[in-house]
């Protein structure tokens, strides 16, 4: 075994540059890196209890507990390789504790504590390790998390602008869970979608692990997806309530508390870095939430690709499903069917082999006439009567002179389908004359605001929400007017928001749609010399 065998790894060289700045990380290359593995961590388990020197006989305990049997004389010598100054993982100490007579002091006892450098390197293999095993997850609850402090942060923006102090702990305190929150729901979420792309790719590794998960993880993705799409609005609209002065405060009063455990002459220089930091992570946040002119928020490329995710992964089962019902490419019948072939001797084997395989012989593509049904039905032929003993097959003449043959025979009428298209006609007739009269109906000769409009018919009213949604996913959620055009160019839609407007309430015989009131002004975009019914009727006759 490797562990009985005794460690006879020699030490890293030593010299400057890179070898010697990264020393501690030596033994990962070494043969016996497993051993010194196993050595390390016990030694920081050790360190985690808040123990200070170890004794090779500890750490033997404490791997000798993890399950797997090592002897006390390779952890010896791993501890003395570890302890070697061109590594500099361990420190050795003598040990005289234990010393009762006077040959102990001639016999090397030793204690052994794990240097400075030692930990940060055990510390990022362990970070390695666990980047590496992480599956990521999409975190709806770091959403809510994300809204509940940057509500707390509009409060304490509000609450400076009337002239209330703030709280300088608290503040940043709440910019430091609000960094800490945004960086573990973007690595997760990259972590995730990089982990179902893997899964997607590589879904036969596991057909029977993909199967048995995979509704539960089509349903965790739609969840995150609702939660995105809804708390994603709430923080956009949270970043949109802080104005850049605001953004600007926050980063002033966390910086300055920072700066003030700088050491003396620094603190000036360490406030200006810090605010210069927290400024550039709050841009970050914002860029991540919030849309800007030619560019999507991040949260908005996660949510395209966590719906496309599903689509691919039902893709994955369907294919999965396929191959299970037999429903698949030949590609492997065909290869082996071709190395049949290949090792047939004649060719007479390879027309049989073709035949039997195929079957396309000529016989199957012949038309059978009458007769020759009711002559097969005279000698009631049995599965085994051979070919040559059966009532012979009549061939027309026209069949071996055209290749074809049908029976002639009373032309079919052709239908007449001139009340079908007359109805057509008129439905589509109706559907224009009222497509145009709902377009007067929202017609405002000018601006209007959105609580001058009343009662509308479902006709008008579904209309006219389809052009207030495109102008206000235009505007966005920091615009102050959009102009939009309907897809035939024939209206166009300005709307202007109105600062301190009141809730405006459109009713419908479904119900009733209230939001802030905007001036909205709805034009027709080109002269209209007729009637759009009369139009289309001169268009169809």
């Amino acid at each position: 075994m490797e562990d009985s065998a005794a460690v006879t790894d020699l030490p890293a060289a030593s010299g400057d540059g890179v070898g010697a700045a990264y020393g501690p990380f030596a033994y990962l290359s070494a043969p016996n890196a497993p051993i010194y593995r196993r050595v390390m961590r016990a030694l920081m388990a050790e360190k985690e209890r808040f123990t200070v020197h170890v004794r090779p006989e500890q750490v033997t305990e404490v791997l000798r507990a993890g399950g797997e049997p090592i002897e006390a004389q390779v952890v010896a010598d791993a501890l003395e390789r570890l302890a070697d100054s061109s590594w500099g993982n361990v420190l050795a100490f003598p040990d005289s504790s234990r010393v009762t007579a006077l040959e102990d002091f001639y016999r090397r006892r030793m204690l052994y504590q794990m240097s400075r450098p030692g930990e940060a390197a055990e510390r990022a293999l362990a970070q390695y390790d666990a980047a590496l095993g992480t599956r990521g997850s999409l975190q709806s609850v770091a959403l809510e998390d994300i809204v509940v402090l940057l509500t707390h942060l509009r409060d304490t923006v509000a609450d400076h602008h009337a002239g209330v102090p703030a709280d300088a702990a608290r503040t940043h305190q709440a910019l430091r869970s609000l960094r800490e929150r945004f960086a573990e729901l973007a690595e997760n979420a990259v972590a995730f979608m990089g982990s179902i792309q893997r899964t997607i790719d590589l879904h036969d590794a596991d057909v029977e692990a993909f199967l048995a998960y995979k509704e539960q993880l089509i349903e965790y993705l739609e969840r995150f997806i609702h939660d995105l799409l809804t708390r994603g609005a709430t923080i956009a609209e949270l970043l949109g309530s802080i104005p850049p002065e605001g953004a600007e405060f926050l980063a002033i009063t966390a910086a300055e508390r920072e700066a003030t455990d700088a050491a003396p002459g620094e603190a000036e220089t360490a406030a200006a870095a810090a605010r210069d930091v927290w400024l550039r992570q709050w841009s970050g946040l914002t860029d991540w939430f919030v849309s800007s002119q030619g560019r999507d928020s991040e949260a908005k490329l996660l949510r395209a690709r966590a719906r496309a995710a599903i689509p691919s992964l039902l893709a994955v089962v369907r294919s999965l499903h396929d191959k299970a019902g037999g429903r698949t490419d030949r590609t492997h019948d065909y290869v082996t069917l071709a190395r049949w072939f290949a090792n047939l001797d004649d060719d007479g084997d390879r027309h049989r082999l073709w035949r039997t395989a195929f079957g396309l012989t000529p016989v199957r593509h012949l038309s059978v006439t009458g007769e020759t049904e009711d002559s097969w039905a005279a000698a009631d032929l049995g599965n085994a009567t051979p070919w040559a003993e059966a009532p012979a097959v009549r061939i027309s003449p026209q069949l071996r002179r055209t290749g074809s043959y049908e029976r002639r025979g009373k032309a079919v009428r052709v239908a007449d389908r001139s009340d079908a298209k007359a109805l057509l006609v008129a439905r589509a007739r109706e559907e224009a004359e009222q497509t145009a009269a709902a377009r007067r109906r929202i017609l405002t000769h000018g601006p209007r605001p959105l609580s001058a409009f009343g009662e509308l018919d479902p006709d008008a009213f579904r209309l006219f929400i389809g052009l207030l949604g495109d102008a206000l996913a235009a505007m966005g959620p920091r615009g102050e007017t959009a102009q939009v055009h309907t897809s035939d160019g024939e209206l166009t839609v300005t709307l202007r928001r109105v600062s301190g407007a009141d809730v405006a309430v459109i009713r419908t015989t479904d119900g009733e749609l209230s939001g802030p009131d905007h001036l909205v002004d709805i034009a027709s975009a080109v002269e209209e010399s007729t009637d759009e019914a009369d139009e289309f009727s001169e268009a169809y006759g």
